[in-house]
């Protein structure tokens, strides 16, 4: 059994940017949680062997073709209970994500471990209080993170590296579904 994730990919000058930030931090409280992986927007993981990968690829391109495109804000900083400093999608944006997080848990049909429901892009995990306080200091200018959500990625652990790998990407790509239901996603 091998551990993989779903996650929202943001573009790459998001991901890049987001790396800079992680740096910046580093640069003043040293190593933490999270700081090496690249930004994404967890919506599960699970565990799977191998074998079963063909079907989870067609599953998340069966997903996808009728999810639609829109671009995303994340305008704040902030802290979840367990020492998580994250990135916050502005209203509309978490409106959006939530809804394709919730269709992608309705639609996956195999067991997960982990379910995301709040969509966020974490700077860092497990962070103790007073680095809270310098993350918070040190990036207190509201960022203005914007992207269009058009991609799902399947990941992969690596456990040379302790991260997880992009092995597929999946493109939204707003097909009118058969049944004829329309909503916001569809």
């Amino acid at each position: 059994m091998k551990r993989y994730s779903i996650v929202i990919q943001p573009s790459n000058s998001v991901i890049e940017e987001v790396k800079q930030m992680k740096e910046l931090l580093a640069s003043r409280i040293g190593w933490y949680n999270s700081k090496n992986s690249l930004a994404h927007i967890t919506v599960n993981e699970f565990e799977q062997g191998e074998i079963e990968l063909v079907n989870i690829k067609s599953k998340l391109t069966k997903i996808t073709t009728y999810l639609k495109s829109q671009e995303v804000q994340f305008t704040s900083f902030d802290v979840f209970p367990n020492g998580a400093f994250f990135l916050k999608p502005n209203v509309a944006s978490r409106h959006y994500l939530k809804e394709i997080m919730t269709l992608v848990h309705q639609k996956f049909s195999y067991p997960t471990n982990i379910k995301s429901y709040e969509p966020h892009i974490s700077i860092g995990r497990r962070i103790q209080p007073e680095n809270i306080e310098i993350a918070k200091n040190l990036l207190s200018k509201n960022p203005n993170i914007r992207f269009p959500c058009d991609t799902i990625a399947l990941r992969c652990f690596n456990e040379q590296r302790k991260q997880f790998d992009v092995i597929a990407t999946f493109s939204f790509l707003g097909e009118e579904s058969q049944d004829g239901v329309q909503g916001l996603l569809f």
